[in-house]
């Protein structure tokens, strides 16, 4: 590498000596060769005196020759001397024989690429029409990837506007952030010019060209929205429609400031790595996130929908009208609109309880916050390749509960109040979470600054343990990590707790270490050991889970609580938390299993869909922990799980019963699906007589799409190498349906049977040309009996895995599903040999969050096999 271009290696950013401020951009894509050609003309501004261009260009071929600077008034125009691309940093060096004139000028760039099959950059995606099999384009620039399209400065600080032309066969749909203003047809293509946007960011921008239905709709104030998907699927849109169009009012209101482009258009892409993508008035989803379908959809692919379409919505203020100024701010963007998500389905949907199950996003963050490898909020980003890994549980799950612990302590309507005004002062620009505390902190009057710092600033949460002393209680806080080690993290919490009764709710900031509060006078009541043994006075600390913190009861306080679990006092909210601390205790070896198993007991009657949901997640842990540490008592441990979901599973029996809430059908499918697991006789016997009726005709009312899943996973627990029927059915009604939400079911089914050599042959059909990239990973979450099987698989076929998902962040959900389960110090040694000699950047943090998972499974293992009255419990409860 020539001296002069070393200096431009290694950045995390561009240098700042020229200003994007405008591009003109035309695109020819080849659908059938998979190629495109494209040119771009950046208007510029020169502001120091420089003989180099540096920006960024990744794939694409560039010549010397295709390169030219114009001054503005187009007198002087300079050809490139060179053109370096400097492939591991994907930069593009242009140099000039001369310094550039200061002042605005033109940079043009003639440039040919691939449309590759990665799901990042200009890419293709595959569907069939009329039996014909098709290639659409699409992009997807988020984080890092416009420069895969087209040569840019791609970073999120520089903005600029757009105007982008295509030329496409005239008989295809061809859409981009704004509408058409001309379009013009030679033979059988056709030209179209879209309207210049306003100002945003390179990874907004966005192209999509393919055959496609659409339905239509308008908001209040006019504004045309539009959903499209594959031809003949455009009924299965319309939901997604309804939400769009009631969520950009809903969101008008609430930041006080309109949707600022003239349409919104959502479309339905066959082959998509994320979830969706929230472009610029052209919003990209998977399948499975926008389309609806009355007959074969369940209540749970329906409430992606409505939240999937309200968090990118959110995007179009906070994301792309106010944009993080670089990539350590990402979890203002995704913080936030997971958070307003919530807001907005609530709104719509009352009934779903959608806040309690937001408790859900939380559990994941403090799952992620509890390793010692996880990352603060604001977390540094040196190389482009390092982003992806970010797009996790702490910039989402954890961002949002900061947010919804931030609100609750500063008051939803000056919450709002002060929201409203972010967005009006940073509006078309840039912001830093700073940029947001000192905003919310002029609003409220409140320290924001100081308190927020030390959440977003350092990683990790703290646990807080509660004794109580005579009328006294002491609380002291230290960093809660699942490995059972004490961190040296210190948080400002924002403690609430009541006692007796929700009446009594007080609040109060725990600043230091510790604290002691005098009850009588703070809460109003005695907490006397004798009284709380006579009276069943119980205290619940951090309410409605509203802190993003863990609570540690001492003995007493703990029984009280199991108490009020039972006699149904306190709220679904608070009920999730108690069990989710003492799992996530239990998991460092803080509180004993068979203490936790005890507290579950206290759940027999419990018919709340997210308590209930988070209860069979924390059973099927238990039970894959138990099978390694102690698997003689594991069939007990089952019957005790068969045993606790059994009154809610009778009350609400396989079919679905008139006037049912929308959270009895979600809870119906789970239920089932984990007395099916647990190996439950009854409900094994009558999910194959419904599938068997199923198999004969597609519309029997005996299996409706919510207990579809719990029918195929009970289908999958009797099927053996000798036994193939049912695996063979499954892959048929994969094989006939078109549905994307149906072929994730049965895929998220396979890989559950007990017998390894299905579960290698369910493995090696995910690579088949069957299975679309995206879906790969629904299918690799293997049972107990697989995972030597599954860690096998993984590295035989590790060269294709890394090549055909190496690129995205999904390689990482391949690792960490596969790596995290396993329970042994020898299996953590033998994953770090392997990586050894076959890691790379963009997989480290995940690689070391794995392993640090399976050390944690080993020591709980120990800890489990050296508990004392651990099968007495068992066999009592069971």
């Amino acid at each position: 590498m020539e001296q002069k271009y070393e200096q431009f290696k290694g950045q995390p950013r561009l240098p700042k000596f020229v200003v994007p401020k405008r591009y003109v951009i035309n695109l020819k894509p080849d659908l059938a060769s998979c190629t495109f050609t494209g040119t771009v003309e950046i208007s510029v501004d020169v502001v120091a005196d420089t003989k180099f261009i540096v920006l960024n260009a990744a794939d694409l071929t560039v010549s010397r020759d295709g390169v030219r600077f114009r001054e503005h008034s187009g007198l002087k125009v300079l050809e490139a001397l060179e053109v370096k691309l400097l492939e591991e940093d994907e930069i593009m060096v242009v140099e000039f024989s001369e310094n550039l004139p200061l002042g605005v000028g033109v940079l043009c760039i003639a440039y040919e690429g691939t449309l590759n099959d990665k799901m990042k950059g200009f890419y293709r995606s595959k569907y069939e029409h009329n039996g014909e099999k098709k290639n659409m384009a699409v992009t997807q620039f988020e984080p890092a990837d416009a420069r895969r399209c087209f040569p840019c400065w791609d970073e999120p600080a520089r903005k600029a506007t757009f105007k982008i032309t295509l030329e496409v066969p005239t008989e295809l749909v061809a859409l981009s952030n704004m509408p058409v203003v001309e379009e013009k047809r030679d033979g059988d293509v056709k030209t179209l010019h879209y309207e210049e946007s306003p100002i945003m960011s390179t990874y907004l921008v966005a192209v999509v060209i393919g055959l496609f239905d659409f339905v239509e709709d308008h908001t209040s104030d006019g504004i045309k929205v539009r959903v499209y998907c594959q031809v003949g699927k455009e009924n299965q849109g319309k939901f997604a429609l309804d939400v769009a169009v009631k969520t950009l009012d809903l969101y008008k209101k609430y930041f006080a400031v309109p949707y600022s482009l003239p349409k919104l258009d959502m479309v339905a892409i066959p082959d998509f790595a994320a979830g969706a993508m929230e472009n610029y008035g052209l919003v990209t989803y998977r399948e499975t996130a926008l389309l609806y379908d009355d007959k074969h959809s369940a209540a749970a692919n329906k409430q992606r929908v409505a939240t999937v379409v309200a968090h990118e919505l959110a995007h179009q203020w906070f994301g792309n009208l106010v944009t993080m100024e670089w990539w350590t701010h990402l979890w203002l963007n995704e913080g936030f609109a997971t958070w307003v998500s919530y807001l907005a389905t609530d709104s719509l949907f009352p009934e779903w309880k959608i806040w309690t199950q937001f408790l859900e996003e939380s559990t994941e963050g403090l799952r992620l916050d509890g390793l010692a490898e996880s990352h603060p909020i604001e977390v540094e980003i040196n190389h482009a390749c390092e982003i992806d890994e970010i797009f996790d549980a702490i910039s989402y799950r954890k961002g949002a509960s900061l947010i919804r612990m931030l609100q609750s302590y500063l008051g939803p309507e000056c919450f709002q109040r002060a929201l409203a005004s972010y967005i009006k002062q940073y509006s078309c620009s840039n912001a830093k979470t700073e940029d947001l505390w000192a905003v919310l902190e002029e609003e409220s009057g409140e320290p924001v600054n100081n308190l927020m710092n030390s959440w977003t600033k350092q990683k990790g949460y703290p646990v807080v343990t509660v004794k109580v002393n005579d009328d006294k209680l002491e609380f002291e806080q230290s960093q809660f990590l699942l490995s059972g080690s004490c961190g040296d993290g210190q948080w400002i919490v924002p403690m609430t707790l009541c006692c007796c009764s929700y009446d009594a709710r007080k609040n109060f900031l725990l600043q230091g270490k510790s604290e002691i509060l005098d009850t009588k006078e703070f809460l109003g009541c005695s907490l006397s050991q004798g009284r709380l043994a006579e009276t069943g006075t119980w205290v619940k600390v951090n309410v409605d889970q509203a802190g993003f913190y863990r609570v540690k009861y001492d003995d007493e306080l703990a029984g009280r609580l199991r108490y009020a679990i039972e006699t149904k006092c306190l709220s679904a909210m608070d009920r999730y938390g108690i069990l989710d601390d003492s799992y996530a205790l239990c998991m460092a070896c803080q509180l004993p299993l068979a203490s936790l198993l005890t507290l579950m007991g206290a759940y027999r009657e419990e018919l709340e869909y997210t308590v209930l949901s988070n209860l069979i997640s924390i059973s099927y842990k238990i039970a894959r922990i138990v099978a390694d540490a102690a698997p003689e008592l594991l069939d007990c441990v089952k019957l005790f799980f068969i045993n606790l979901f059994q009154h809610s599973a009778e009350k609400l029996g396989w079919d679905p019963k008139q006037g049912e809430g929308h959270l009895d059908a979600m809870l119906r499918g789970e239920i089932l699906a984990a007395l099916a697991h647990f190996g439950h006789d009854v409900t094994q016997c009558e999910a194959t007589r419904r599938f068997d009726a199923f198999l004969n005709d597609r519309h029997t009312p005996l299996l409706p799409p919510d207990t579809r899943k719990a029918a195929y996973v009970a289908v999958m627990q009797n099927v053996s190498i000798s036994n193939r029927s049912g695996y063979e059915a499954l892959l048929r009604i994969y094989r006939e349906t078109d549905l994307s939400q149906e072929k994730t079911r049965i895929l998220g089914s396979l890989a559950s049977c007990p017998d390894p050599d299905i579960v290698l042959e369910v493995l090696n059909f995910l690579l088949s040309s069957e299975v679309r990239s995206q879906d790969a990973i629904f299918g690799v979450n293997v049972g107990i009996e697989g995972r030597e099987t599954a860690w096998r698989w993984f590295k035989e076929n590790w060269d294709h895995i890394s090549k055909t998902w190496g690129s995205g962040f999904l390689i990482t959900r391949f690792i960490s599903t596969i790596v995290s389960p396993f329970t042994s110090y020898e299996k953590a040694k033998e994953v770090e040999e392997f990586f050894a000699s076959h890691s790379k950047p963009s997989i480290a943090r995940t690689l070391k969050q794995s392993l640090e998972r399976v050390h944690i499974n080993a020591k709980w293992v120990q800890g489990i096999q050296t508990e004392k009255h651990l099968a007495e419990t068992v066999q009592k409860l069971a």
